[in-house]
């Protein structure tokens, strides 16, 4: 009797879920690029400097090292995901060339947004707790 209940409500909660009436949260991949360390990239910067400002590259190939691409993909409820990739160009060790495109005008929401799905492991202590546990 319990089974002939629960199956409609299955198949009305399957139902509802491919209508997107479900939340969906916005899902951002690849690299978050600040738009002020971007702009202090200088063709002649070493390959050393550009990683200090920006972080690892989202692609690198093994052959061909002369190039690195930061690639990030935004996908907004109710819309198509956008992707961005900025390619960094290199002689040796030298910035050459700097092109494409990156999120410059929601990077510092796109990282805050980050921050508050970030998960907090129980071996991890806050701020607050380390300060109750001192006693201050």
């Amino acid at each position: 009797m319990k089974l002939v209940r629960l199956l409609p409500t299955l198949i009305l909660g399957l139902g509802l879920s491919g209508c997107g009436l479900i939340y969906k949260v916005d899902v951002q991949q690849g690299n978050l690029l600040d738009k002020r360390l971007v702009e202090q990239l200088k063709p002649g910067m070493s390959k050393r400097q550009v990683s200090l400002a920006l972080g690892t590259p989202s692609v690198t190939s093994p052959f061909e090292q002369s190039r690195w691409d930061y690639v990030s993909s935004i996908k907004r409820r109710g819309k198509k995901m956008e992707s961005r990739t900025l390619t960094l160009t290199f002689q040796g060790d030298s910035l050459a060339k700097i092109e494409g495109d990156y999120f410059p005008e929601d990077s510092a929401q796109l990282i805050k947004d980050a921050k508050k799905y970030r998960v907090e492991f129980p071996d991890e202590k806050r701020p607050e707790e380390k300060k109750k546990n001192s006693g201050s």
